[in-house]
């Protein structure tokens, strides 16, 4: 990234604002449930665990109803697979995605989580256009569920404040918005986000991000800016008007939905049994209600696509 001289009598304070407010969130405490499944994650992939990073809509809403989003941090795929052909498919096109139950207190949790090694989260929060899915995650609150010592640790720090700089960089370009409405900012920048992924929402829904968490999403911005002008990636006018420098942009369209064509693939690969999930996920977010049969259950990759057609053309996937 280009870096240029910042505006003269910058307050260092307000530089380091972004960091304390991603600490902050990093260190937060996390549910007995997000534990248990964090456990389970690192179970599965025994050794090769760096950190758990929680995220998503349980940890914003503080609910232990619906999926829990994760991502495990490892340091090299070949540690983290008893299977030679899942570490190159995550090296090749990361993250991996897997599937998981466990049993807590007698409820069932959920989980959905992402295989990532260090490297490529921070390639991926530093803004690689391609990697969408990193960045815009992490410039969401994401909570340690756990972490191997005060260097994971860190390295989650990093990542997310690298990840909400680049999500402002890419929201000014995206939106054009005045800094001083935040709220069209990163509604805007969820929606593009939304749009270049393959996705069972409903309209609107990527607003919820935003709408969940305001006061959170406000002060992010403001620390982003001031340190995005620190490091010289944007100027600020007399009149507070904002110039990205060094400007991070979304991929093309159809680039962007290849990509996550190729993602979506390659997870059903990974995910298990995804067929029921990916049914329900489509029901509980669109309100499209699709009944599989039990042969489209035993062999989806042969049968299931007249319901992969039927969501497209319900809109249900999009």
């Amino acid at each position: 990234m280009t870096e240029t001289a910042p505006r003269e009598g910058l307050d260092p304070a307000q530089s380091a604002a972004l960091e304390e407010l991603v600490a902050a969130e990093i260190a937060a405490p996390v549910s007995d449930e997000a534990r248990c499944l964090a456990d389970a994650i690192r179970a599965r992939h025994a050794g090769a665990a760096r950190a758990v990073a929680f995220y998503g809509s349980c940890l914003r809403r503080g609910s232990a109803d619906g999926v829990h989003d994760f991502y495990l941090v490892v340091d090299d795929y070949r540690d983290a697979y008893a299977s030679r052909a899942l570490a190159w498919a995550n090296a090749l096109l990361p993250p991996n995605v897997f599937y998981l139950e466990c049993a807590h207190r007698g409820a069932t949790l959920r989980a959905k989580y992402a295989v990532v090694s260090r490297d490529d989260l921070v390639r991926g929060c530093a803004g690689d256009a391609r990697r969408i899915g990193s960045w815009a995650r992490f410039a969401q609150p994401v909570a340690a569920a756990w972490v191997a010592d005060d260097a994971a640790r860190r390295a989650l720090v990093d990542a997310s404040c690298d990840a909400v700089r680049t999500a402002v960089c890419v929201a000014l370009h995206v939106s054009g918005a005045d800094p001083g409405d935040p709220g069209a900012i990163w509604r805007q920048l969820f929606r593009a986000t939304y749009a270049a992924e393959w996705r069972p929402e409903r309209d609107g829904s990527s607003d919820a991000i935003y709408d969940e968490r305001p006061a959170r999403f406000d002060a992010a911005l403001e620390a982003a800016l001031a340190s995005l002008e620190a490091r010289g990636r944007v100027q600020r006018g007399a009149d507070d008007a904002v110039r990205v420098v060094d400007p991070v942009t979304l991929p093309r369209p159809l680039v962007a939905k290849a990509l996550a064509a190729a993602q979506l693939l390659k997870s059903a690969l990974t995910f298990g049994e995804w067929l029921p999930y990916a049914l329900w996920k489509v029901e509980r977010h669109s309100g499209v209600h699709l009944e599989a049969s039990e042969r489209q259950r035993r062999h989806p990759w042969l049968f299931a696509w007249p319901l992969v057609f039927r969501a497209l053309r319900s809109g249900a996937l999009r």
